[in-house]
């Protein structure tokens, strides 16, 4: 008789604490870890020039960006050239983001009255977390033609003659909300050149970096040091300054340089100003952004 009573009482508790067991599982996997996520980082720098030189940042999806580039004379040319504010060369260039990871663009310079254009694809993004990847990688590549007349034409003269190719990797990493620094080897062919000495191909490593100031001020470096070789010898390596000032709908970006072309074969392998001698160029890029196609998501 003893033994059915303890056979009934473990029956009932057994009855009463299993669903309660079940309801504290449930709870618990509500309430348990949640699965790691990724956090990746954004606006490694503000806009997609450092200073000449292209950043690792694309225009966002379905975004048209208009960008004005200026360059001043020299500041030392004196007071009768108004410090280089009466010669100026130009750029204008339209970049668009075909999605997230891929742009491309389109330019014209008043440079050798050249056209350029380039693509842009981002292939590793820095983030942490689920994904940890210390870098952001974006590969680039462009094509440019010199459209100034013919000095002889008496030779043949061929449109392949006019083209340069570089291609570049540009990696980056934002250290903190106040840093961040970008490494750019760089290679580019010239498929003519002045003389059978010169290089047909040069090899640089870009320098940049971005220090943020104030909430919407930043001051921003950036260096190419071309391998020896006749570039190297002939030219000098560009070296530049600036300040990104964002003001709503746009960056404005401020700019002194040893640099007066604005693409990358001229401002990387052309460079004629030196420093030390006060040959510095003052001058802007303005970009203006333009959302062409919504995302799906703001889609109605």
């Amino acid at each position: 008789m003893k033994n059915r009573i303890h056979y009934r009482l473990a029956f009932l508790i057994l009855t009463l604490w299993l669903p309660l067991l079940a309801s504290t599982q449930n709870l618990m996997d509500v309430f348990g870890e949640e699965e790691p996520t990724t956090e990746y980082s954004y606006a490694t720098f503000k806009t997609t020039r450092v200073v000449s030189g292209h950043s690792v940042e694309n225009p966002a999806n379905g975004v048209l960006l208009f960008m004005i580039s200026h360059r001043f004379g020299k500041i030392n040319s004196g007071a009768y050239d108004f410090f280089g504010l009466d010669q100026a060369t130009i750029r204008l260039g339209l970049e668009y983001g075909i999605n997230d990871f891929l742009s491309v663009g389109l330019g014209r310079s008043s440079y050798q009255k050249t056209y350029d254009g380039f693509i842009k694809a981002k292939v590793l993004r820095q983030s942490k977390g689920a994904r940890n990847m210390p870098i952001t990688l974006t590969l680039f590549s462009s094509i440019d033609a010199f459209s100034l007349k013919w000095q002889d034409t008496t030779r043949q003269n061929y449109f392949s003659s006019r083209l340069a190719f570089v291609n570049q990797l540009l990696i980056a990493r934002k250290f903190n909300d106040n840093l961040s620094l970008q490494f750019t080897p760089t290679f580019i062919h010239k498929n003519l050149v002045s003389s059978e000495s010169d290089d047909n191909d040069t090899f640089a490593l870009g320098f940049s970096g971005r220090y943020k100031l104030t909430q919407r001020l930043s001051f921003n470096a950036e260096y190419f040091y071309v391998l020896p070789g006749s570039v190297a010898d002939n030219f000098e390596n560009p070296l530049s300054f600036g300040f990104d000032i964002e003001t709503g709908g746009h960056v404005f970006q401020l700019h002194f340089s040893n640099a007066q072309p604005m693409f990358e074969r001229a401002f990387i392998t052309e460079t004629m100003g030196k420093w030390s001698n006060g040959d510095i160029y003052f001058g802007f890029n303005i970009s203006r952004v333009f959302t062409i196609k919504k995302p799906a998501e703001f889609k109605k």
